[in-house]
């Protein structure tokens, strides 16, 4: 049953992205609050389930990993969710930069390489969440929709920002590519396997991450974004996590 769950869930996911496009209502001025509610969601996602999460598997594969390199990530599994903050944050610096020289010179966009390289950390980014869909250990269906809800609507957010980056490009190949690399990924997690630090690992990675990429959005100035609905986005999640279980 969680496979064919899994499968039904990961094909939401590449229609979130194929489909993002079309979600005109997120561009209307001030900022939709449907995006600070997003944010809020994610955010809560990652400190209510995630992050305990990351606990439970410091825990579990303690004993394993006593020795070496890995048996100090293992002890200090969190280092993994602030290495993914960092590279989405050196990143975001990047495009940045990129775009203030295309401003000097007329363009007003990032580099093409620039382009290519976030597609290719996004892409990344995508499969590892596509893998966790269906390797992940969830409890129960719930488990694996609140997953669903929180990284689908992450995603309207992470969407939402790189079409307003890099525009037409976006839509021509970054959304089809980061559509087929939650298929993809989906795909390598039915095919095969990896151990449990692994699992924890990428876990970690994702955790960092998002709490980057939502925080971008939120905290500049010149986003317009809503306090409040942010808040709410928390708050009302939070709470159901915690009414569930999960």
């Amino acid at each position: 049953m969680f496979f064919w769950w899994s499968l039904i869930l990961a094909i939401g996911f590449a229609l979130i992205h194929f489909f993002s496009k079309n979600m005109t209502f997120l561009s209307e001025k001030p900022r939709s609050r449907f995006l600070s509610i997003a944010g809020g969601i994610a955010v809560a996602y990652v400190f209510i389930h995630l992050l305990p999460e990351l606990h439970r598997y410091q825990n579990e594969i303690g004993e394993k990993m006593k020795q070496g390199m890995l048996g100090y990530v293992d002890n200090h599994i969190l280092l993994v969710s602030l290495f993914g903050l960092v590279v989405f944050y050196g990143l975001e610096r990047l495009v940045k930069k990129s775009k203030r020289k295309g401003s000097n010179k007329g363009e007003g966009k990032a580099a093409a390489g620039v382009f290519w390289l976030h597609m290719a950390s996004f892409f990344l980014y995508n499969m590892v969440i596509g893998y966790l869909l269906i390797r992940e250990e969830y409890e129960s269906i719930w488990g694996m929709f609140f997953f669903f809800l929180a990284m689908g609507v992450h995603f309207v957010i992470n969407d939402h920002s790189l079409r307003e980056t890099y525009k037409a490009a976006y839509d021509q190949y970054g959304r089809l590519l980061l559509t087929a690399a939650i298929l993809l990924g989906w795909g390598i997690g039915a095919a095969a396997e990896v151990d449990e630090l692994s699992i924890s690992l990428l876990v970690a990675f994702i955790a960092g991450g998002v709490i980057l990429n939502v925080m971008k959005e939120e905290l500049p100035e010149e986003r317009e974004s809503s306090f409040g609905a942010f808040c709410m986005g928390i708050i009302v999640y939070a709470a159901l996590l915690m009414l569930v279980g999960i």
